[in-house]
């Protein structure tokens, strides 16, 4: 679903003009921070089985990079940036610009909200049914890392792209909403072991916004253009 607002400040590709460019997000720790020895399988886009990681991550990770809370009774609050007066935008996150080259050299500039801190990666995207005026969502770790998503209480499907410290594009897959009172049935999705920023998007929207293999992310720390 998109709204005017969202419209307004969407996605805007074009070619570039110089060369790639690649993640410049830094948490302030210097070299990255040794990836957690996990064996894990990155699921196909055909959501695949869960199974492969090591007993370091359970069902719940520790800190589960999810799209909602393990606590199924929290819902999330309505935001009134959307233009549909009936749909349900992420609330309490900030915007921030972005930048995608995809490896033809086109360039992606984005508006994502920013998931930075354990409590907003945990309540990702649970019960929102419209991104505006946004493009995505962005969950940023402070070092590599490696878990496991799920849609337990989340109403869209979507598609996830993950991207390694040096910006440059690892995998991607679709993921589908699980609607299950018993949160063991919902479906677990591995990511690949070592990506530091994890994008979600409405599902079958990472070719609109040039999350394709090849591209490079970059957080602009900057606000989105009007």
């Amino acid at each position: 679903m998109r709204s005017a607002a969202r419209v307004a400040l969407g996605a805007v590709c074009a070619v570039a003009i110089i060369g790639g460019v690649v993640l410049v997000f830094d948490d302030g720790a210097g070299d990255p921070l040794p990836v957690d020895a996990v064996a894990t399988t990155a699921a196909p886009v055909t959501p695949g089985s869960p199974d492969g990681l090591s007993t370091a991550h359970s069902t719940t990770p520790v800190d589960p990079i999810t799209t909602t809370p393990v606590d199924p009774t929290t819902t999330a609050p309505a935001d009134p940036i959307t233009a549909d007066p009936g749909a349900v935008a992420p609330a309490g996150f900030e915007l921030t610009a972005a930048r995608v080259t995809a490896a033809d050299g086109t360039v992606c500039e984005l508006c994502l909200w920013l998931a930075d801190s354990v409590e907003l990666r945990n309540r990702g995207l649970m019960g929102v049914t419209d991104l505006a005026p946004a493009d995505g969502m962005a969950f940023v770790y402070p070092q590599p890392h490696a878990t496991r998503f799920w849609m337990k209480d989340t109403l869209l499907p979507l598609s996830i792209a993950f991207y390694a410290p040096d910006g440059g594009y690892m995998d991607a897959f679709d993921m589908q909403p699980c609607a299950a009172v018993d949160s063991d049935e919902c479906q677990r999705y591995p990511t690949p072991t070592g990506f530091l920023i994890a994008v979600e998007t409405v599902q079958g929207e990472l070719a609109t916004i040039g999350m394709l293999e090849g591209s490079t992310l970059e957080l602009l720390d900057l606000p989105c253009r009007s």
